[in-house]
């Protein structure tokens, strides 16, 4: 893996471990010379990541919408800031520029980019590594919906293995790094009666 995208609130949260951690990943990723693709902000964890990854003279390439640049607080200490139009824009670049994605804590527009990446990969368009740092247990209740749409045979269980999930950087790290595109047909129920 050259570059990982990280999707990421443009807020801190309730708790300085995100931060922190936040931070910890762009450092580990500039020590392995590995370039960060995220969302362009200074601001809130995407701040945090890319500060890390700056902190150790690694390559960060941020990706903003125009019309976010006052709201998100555009970065202007990476060694690449791209303006786009559209959120659309953003997300096809992230994609293109990146080999692997990871999600930190977010809200809405985390949840859309990770989903919409996960949605591409069960759609076969593409076979990059995608996984979650579930840091102080925030993703516990995607990790049980995901359960439940499989219970309710709504998701084959084989999709499961799409979302690499672990609460420790190195980990998640190596999951990545080792992993293998789930093989499954793609539809439930689809057989004619």
């Amino acid at each position: 893996m050259k570059s990982i995208c990280v999707f990421c609130a443009s807020s801190l949260g309730n708790y300085p471990v995100y931060a922190e951690t936040a931070f910890e990943l762009g450092e580990i990723l500039a020590e392995n010379g590995i370039e960060l693709i995220y969302g362009g902000a200074q601001v809130g964890l995407m701040g945090k990541v890319a500060d890390g990854a700056l902190s150790k003279k690694g390559k960060v390439t941020g990706i903003i919408p125009g019309f976010l640049q006052t709201k998100e607080i555009a970065h202007h200490s990476l060694n690449e800031l791209i303006t786009v139009q559209t959120m659309h824009e953003r997300k096809a670049l992230m994609h293109d520029r990146s080999d692997a994605f990871i999600a930190l804590p977010g809200g809405f527009g985390t949840m859309e980019e990770l989903f919409e990446i996960l949605t591409w990969a069960q759609l076969s368009l593409h076979q990059k590594p995608i996984g979650v740092l579930n840091i102080n247990g925030y993703y516990d209740p995607l990790i049980q919906l995901v359960d439940k749409m499989i219970e309710e045979e709504l998701l084959r269980n084989e999709y499961k293995g799409m979302l690499l999930i672990s609460d420790s950087i190195e980990d998640l790290l190596s999951q990545m790094n080792l992993y293998e595109v789930p093989t499954a047909k793609k539809w439930i129920g689809t057989e004619i009666m």
